[in-house]
């Protein structure tokens, strides 16, 4: 059986979270995908930040197989990942950031300039930067080697297709709720993804969500959650309605205040989503998955991502 389909419901400590930031949150509306959502203790928690283990490799372990996530908060150098955010907006044509603002910053200037192709196609500045020898560095970085080695028993090799996530204000687009599994379940479920904000990532911004317990889901549930999804023909997620994920499944999502330099990793069966960007600041993060070698690779994640490749 799959050593990420066991756990116990998340143990959530209140650490590294700012006092006024949630006195903020809590009075006001949160959105996903335009569907909203009260940030209060019933629908939402802090993440358990599990740091201080990130030279204890079985403790690490321990807390992944309980929690089906960890929070490493900063794991890699914080200069090397602005560097790679101030690379990917300095693509981006003229208009699409606040004038006089500078690119590392990504403040978005209210409007998507006319003419840019769809998001992460070809032609899209998303499309050449996920090919970039910068971008492609960040998954040989020794630091998420060691951590996803730790947690797969042996040597790791991140998958070629990377994908890189860029939400703004106003969209009304965030990340459904969803299992990494139902999109790469051709290849082995020894699979450990690396959620890296490219830059300060405030739950504001539309960082990453877990839901907060590491069991899966039962078939009920998962079924009676795609009766609210705004992909009628797609199964693989299961809700764009983080509130209706929460009320009926009764679990809370976990959040964080991410900083440049913090990593998430999760297993492939932790349900996770995100909010809708509405900070000036645009969201940027990227997606890397890794195995242990040797193990069976879907062959859809052989080739580098692309945002209209079915995958």
């Amino acid at each position: 059986p799959s050593p990420w389909r066991v756990g116990a419901a998340a143990h959530v400590e209140r650490t590294l979270i700012r006092r006024d930031s949630v006195d903020t949150l809590r009075a006001t509306t949160l959105t996903s995908n335009g569907r909203a959502m009260p940030f209060d203790d019933t629908r939402f928690a802090p993440m358990r930040d599990s740091s201080t283990l990130a030279d204890d490799p079985d403790a690490l372990r321990e807390h992944f197989v309980s929690d089906g996530y960890l929070l490493l908060r900063g794991l890699l150098d914080r200069d090397t990942v602005l560097r790679l955010r101030e690379l990917y907006f300095s693509l981006l044509p003229e208009g699409f950031l606040r004038p006089g603002t500078a690119a590392v910053d990504g403040i978005f200037s209210g409007s998507v300039p006319g003419g840019l192709p769809e998001y992460g196609v070809q032609g899209h500045p998303a499309y050449d930067f996920v090919r970039s020898a910068e971008f492609r560095a960040l998954g040989d970085d020794p630091a998420l080697r060691r951590v996803t080695g730790a947690l797969l028993g042996g040597p790791t090799e991140s998958l070629t297709r990377q994908i890189v996530r860029h939400f703004h204000r106003g969209e009304r687009r965030a990340s459904r709720a969803h299992t990494d599994y139902d999109y790469m379940s051709q290849g082995s479920d020894r699979v450990i993804t690396s959620w890296v904000p490219l830059g300060d990532c405030a739950l504001a911004t539309g960082g990453l969500l877990y839901l907060d317990d590491a069991q899966p889901l039962s078939e009920d549930h998962r079924h009676r959650l795609r009766l609210v999804n705004d992909r009628e023909h797609d199964t693989r997620p299961l809700s764009h309605d983080l509130e209706w994920t929460s009320r009926l499944t009764e679990r809370r999502w976990l959040w964080a205040d991410y900083r440049a330099g913090d990593v998430a990793f999760h297993s492939p069966y932790i349900v996770h989503a995100s909010l809708d960007t509405t900070t000036d600041a645009m969201r940027l993060s990227a997606d890397l998955r890794f195995q242990r070698r040797g193990e069976t690779v879907d062959p859809r994640w052989t080739v580098p991502w692309a945002a209209d490749d079915g995958a």
